[in-house]
């Protein structure tokens, strides 16, 4: 008994069990997924004159300018959820109940067949920006936040659990959720440029 409380205790303080964080190869593809994810929405802004930017397939749909404030604000409004994840404790019990994979988070979040009703504060014309290049600037800032956080953070992401509307995930996950939304909404950008009367410039 008196052995086995000395190796616990010299476990802890050698830091054995410390929190599990992230490996290398997950690191590696969380920032590459975000990286990617980054560069399909501006190329999918390149380049858009201010008529292309503001044009609405239907009154009641957005445009890519819109699609762009709604990205901005989200990024941060989710960001502001993944923190306050990390703050609470880790719940290994939860996360052993947690079924979904990865790659089915990045599936579900992308697939804009499932079409989710926008709470009003997340409304392009609730989110206070005036210009693309204000939310963009925001973005930017934001995402770059999110990149740093998976390539430095020894938080046990896989342990810390957030609820959502869509049901739960780990962090890690719910950062690949971050990521996934810029995308599901790059591809209603895109979608918009297919839309009869576009402008051409």
């Amino acid at each position: 008994m008196k052995t086995s409380m000395t190796v616990l205790l010299a476990l802890v303080f050698t830091g054995t069990l410390t929190a599990q964080t992230l490996s290398k190869t997950e690191r590696k593809e969380a920032v590459k997924y975000i990286n990617w994810c980054t560069k399909e929405l501006k190329k999918s802004l390149k380049g858009l004159s201010e008529a292309q930017l503001n044009f609405k397939p239907a009154a009641d749909r957005w445009s890519p300018q819109n699609c762009m404030y709604h990205i901005a604000f989200s990024e941060g409004a989710l960001r502001g959820a993944l923190d306050q994840a990390l703050k609470a404790p880790a719940d290994p019990k939860a996360k052993a109940e947690l079924k979904t994979t990865d790659e089915e988070i990045k599936a579900m979040v992308v697939n804009r067949t499932n079409k989710v009703k926008t709470p009003e504060p997340f409304e392009p014309e609730k989110t206070g920006f005036k210009s693309l290049a204000e939310a963009v600037a925001a973005f930017d800032s934001k995402r770059a936040m999110l990149v740093d956080l998976v390539k430095t953070s020894n938080a046990d992401l896989r342990n810390h659990i957030v609820t959502l509307p869509v049901g739960k995930m780990d962090a890690y996950q719910f950062i690949l959720f971050i990521a996934g939304h810029s995308n599901r909404h790059t591809q209603q950008i895109n979608e918009v440029k297919t839309v009869e009367g576009y402008p051409g410039s």
